[in-house]
């Protein structure tokens, strides 16, 4: 076995190898770029090598500068993560030429099946159910549009050499054709050295299923049943499950051969995933092959128990599957959200910044199930603009699916995180959503469901019944602290009354709080009590509480008069007041806020790419105004509605902050 491997890669993937590695005895060596000289990863590891500055293509993916780390630190094994090097068959070579191991596939596999083309070209000739497409390398815009037409819009346009969601766009029309080639090719290009672009058919009402495949050298693969990715936002995958609630054993178990026949008819070895999509009648076709381990790997060892980093370390050492296609079994039901530092309610775009608090779910049993996080980053670090947005990967499991939810819930309103946007309000309001509790999505799942974006979830009247239950009996806490305080002021004790209001989205209930040493009964004007219990202090930023038996997360802010409650994806400011004090609020008018309808605002902190507009044009409703570049991805700004460019106050080239003015309209 190694002595020591080396890991190409940075963040969450990073760590999570190097706990496998630590199990197994085996050292390990980070590297790092300016920007991660303080990242979890290179704390965790054994030995640390720095190797450029922070953008990606000036360190992580300059081949040279690993190979150097790998002969100062004697690595003897290299393992890629995923993203970066991982699908690179020229580091794969030069990992052959200097005599280390690769923890991945042959370098003639990355090539045959990491390249989007060629994979299909192989996968049609194996009699492999395709997607309609072209498969040729396309010159220009004018050829994207032809081809389009030719295969029937909707079209998806793709690089080539993509992945994780980048230089991959939908269009509809030529119009949306045109660009998006051009989008799709410089993000390519930025992102991977690679602009080549290919058009396949888009089917709608796809779901998204991909099958986990674990090959040796000397001809044994196996699969290890699939997972379902189909809630995604811009082709990046959000939620994960395994398995899949849609598909049935005979589907499962065609895909799962199929995928292990493609996978041996390139001479695969490792972890690798095919992914397909699927229709409504479980017809499935082959999209493409990631010959590297996924994002979403970790709901597969938690129903299979197998740890997929640790047989990809032991294939690229030479050994034998220890694992048959009979040893794979489902146990149990596992879900992955990914924690992703964007902004849902500004349409999920980047965010960036400190981390000034950071306390994720403890690891372990939690309920009737188990957490998992894997995450790259901890409390007072810095989220970076150079990379992917991505936190952690919050998983639970469970023996049903139904259970597994109900844990994440809990998981995720247990979940502190301060200082960046990011998207804990939307997924924990996945875990809530009618479609997703009845296993009944497709790709097409936030587009269909969040039209208008997402801004945020509002509670049915029994959930805030339960909220405002809750913050009675905070508030009496809370209460009879500063009364105490008070009493040792003054030599006397002020009485805490039992009636209050308590007001929260727009609703407001009369309770009165009846205490006793084991808690509180809330009694609402309706005559409905709620029995509540916690541990519960003033100045704790995440409350327990149990209401009529049942459990409620909230993490807690102060706000004037009462609490900032946030809970199952909920933003809520609640008021506890005395009667007299809920009098006269209602009296007191609403903060109007500034009219910023004749201004574009700067979504996210980013580069500006290009301005398509001059001062005195008029545009019309959806036409791009500009376009932003942020975390590696383009992010095109247009009009809201028809107008005419007054001034603009940024050009190409320009690094912005939030909200900062791109252009003014008369």
């Amino acid at each position: 076995m190694f002595d020591k491997i080396l890991i190409a890669n940075r963040g969450e993937i990073a760590c999570r190898v190097i706990k496998t590695a630590r199990k197994m005895g085996i050292k390990t060596v980070a590297i790092y770029s300016d920007a991660d000289k303080h990242a979890l990863h290179v704390e965790m590891a054994d030995e640390a090598v720095h190797i450029g500055p922070p953008p990606a293509n000036q360190s992580y993916i300059v081949i040279d500068k690993v190979m150097e780390a790998i002969k100062l630190t004697g690595a003897q094994a290299v393992h890629p993560g995923y993203g970066f090097l991982s699908e690179n068959p020229k580091f794969a070579e030069a990992l052959e030429a200097a005599g280390v191991a690769f923890i991945g596939p042959p370098k003639g596999a990355i090539e045959a099946m990491g390249d989007k083309i060629t994979s299909k070209k192989i996968a049609q000739e194996a009699d492999v159910s395709t997607v309609p497409g072209y498969m040729g390398l396309i010159e220009d815009a004018d050829e994207a549009v032809k081809i389009s037409n030719e295969i029937g819009y909707p079209v998806m346009i793709k690089a080539s050499a993509g992945g994780g969601g980048k230089g991959m766009r939908i269009a509809w029309n030529d119009a949306e054709a045109r660009e998006g080639f051009q989008s799709s090719k410089n993000e390519a290009a930025s992102s991977f050295g690679d602009d080549r672009i290919f058009i396949e058919k888009f089917v709608t009402q796809p779901r998204h299923i991909e099958i986990q495949v674990l090959c040796d050298a000397d001809g044994n693969g196996i699969y290890l049943n699939e997972r379902e990715c189909s809630i995604q936002r811009r082709n990046q995958k959000v939620v994960e499950e395994a398995p899949s609630p849609f598909l049935d054993e005979a589907t499962r178990k065609a895909m799962g051969e199929q995928s292990v026949a493609l996978a041996k008819a390139v001479g695969y070895t490792s972890a690798g995933t095919v992914e397909f999509i699927v229709d409504g009648d479980r017809n499935f076709y082959f999209l493409e092959m990631n010959t590297r381990l996924q994002v979403e790997h970790p709901v597969t060892e938690l129903i299979t128990g197998v740890d997929l980093v640790e047989q990809m370390i032991r294939v690229a050492n030479g050994e034998k599957l220890s694992i048959t296609q009979d040893d794979v079994k489902i146990n149990g039901w596992a879900i992955e959200n990914r924690l992703y530092a964007e902004d849902p309610y500004r349409g999920f775009l980047p965010s960036i910044g400190r981390l000034t608090r950071y306390r994720p779910p403890e690891e372990g049993k939690l309920g009737a199930g188990i957490v998992r996080n894997d995450t790259g980053v901890f409390e007072g670090g810095e989220i970076s603009m150079y990379y992917d947005p991505m936190i952690a990967k919050l998983c639970t499991w469970a023996p049903t699916r139904g259970e597994a939810i109900e844990v994440m819930r809990n998981a995720l309103d247990s979940f502190e995180v301060e200082g960046i946007g990011h998207n804990l309000p939307f997924v924990a309001a996945v875990m809530d959503h009618p479609k997703f509790i009845a296993g009944e999505m497709t790709t097409a799942f936030i587009e269909e469901e969040y039209p208008d974006g997402f801004e945020g979830v509002t509670l049915g009247e029994d959930a805030l019944k339960r909220v405002a239950a809750a913050c009675a009996a905070m508030n009496r806490v809370a209460e009879i602290r500063r009364a105490r305080i008070s009493g040792t002021l003054d030599n006397h004790e002020r009485h805490v009354g039992e009636d209050w209001n308590v007001a929260l989205q727009g609703a407001d209930f009369d309770v009165t709080i009846a205490a006793d040493h084991d808690g509180s009964t809330v009694r609402f004007a309706d005559g409905i009590e709620m029995r509540v219990s916690g541990d519960w202090t003033p100045g704790d930023q995440l409350a327990r509480m149990t209401i009529n038996d049942t459990p409620l997360v909230m993490k807690v802010g102060k706000v004037s008069g009462g609490f900032r409650i946030r809970t199952r994806g909920a933003d809520l400011k609640v008021h506890v007041r005395t009667p007299r004090q809920a009098e006269l609020a209602r009296k007191m008018p609403e903060k109007v806020p500034p009219d910023t309808s004749k201004l574009l605002l700067c979504p996210m902190p980013g580069l500006i790419v290009k301005v398509d507009v001059a001062e005195g044009d008029e545009v019309q409703e959806g036409q791009a105004l500009c376009t932003v570049e942020a975390m590696k991805m383009e992010n095109i700004l247009r009009a809201e509605r028809k107008g005419t460019v007054s001034k603009i106050n940024a050009t190409a080239g320009d690094s912005l902050a939030v909200d900062d003015v791109i252009m003014e309209f008369e």
